[in-house]
């Protein structure tokens, strides 16, 4: 079956302790940059800036409606966060990034990613599609939203945590999101 190819290599910083999993991009038209989370309207950005800096507009350039993706990348790298999909195939069966809306024809290999970062201590997935590959490719139950399971990997202790999606189609404030995502980043910060 044809479909969809990923538009960006998996970003693996070398010490990476924090694995983010989405499902998959929106389509070309809704970016601001070429960069994970790139539709500006989606809120990931604005939670971490809000968690790492107190201020949502961080990494926000709101005269250009983009994100300032020359301090992300270094932030990112400094954090030692990772960030992928759980899909590297897809069809889009409307013209939405929305979970119900993708049908998937490949899934990203977990574990293999997580055995090219040794030092990766838990991984996030955002939204309920992206949670469910996870769990099924890690071999661990569902964690309610806010909430993690632990699995082990190659003699390695992880948790798995379920996050709220960062869409403003999920109904949650930011702030509320915010405080769900801080439960994993001072996990990462602390161990």
């Amino acid at each position: 079956m044809k479909g969809e190819s990923h538009p960006f290599e998996p970003f693996l910083p070398s010490g990476a302790k924090l694995l983010m999993l989405g499902t998959f991009p929106p389509s070309e038209k809704r970016w601001s940059m070429r960069f994970y989370y790139p539709n500006f309207m989606n809120d990931m950005w604005r939670i971490v800036g809000l968690h790492f800096f107190g201020d949502k507009n961080h990494f926000v350039m709101d005269d250009e409606k983009r994100f300032r993706l020359d301090e992300l990348v270094p932030f990112l790298h400094d954090k030692g966060i990772a960030l992928y999909d759980t899909c590297t195939k897809i069809v889009r069966t409307k013209n939405t990034a929305s979970d119900k809306d993708l049908q998937v024809v490949e899934e990203t290999d977990i574990v293999a990613m997580l055995r090219r970062l040794s030092q990766c201590q838990a991984v996030v997935t955002a939204g309920q599609l992206a949670t469910t590959i996870a769990c099924r490719q890690l071999g661990v139950s569902e964690p309610r939203v806010g909430e993690w399971s632990d699995f082990g990997l190659d003699g390695r202790r992880l948790r798995l945590y379920r996050m709220p999606s960062s869409s403003r189609a999920y109904p949650l404030a930011l702030e509320k999101k915010t405080e769900y995502y801080q439960r994993v980043f001072d996990y990462i910060e602390t161990h």
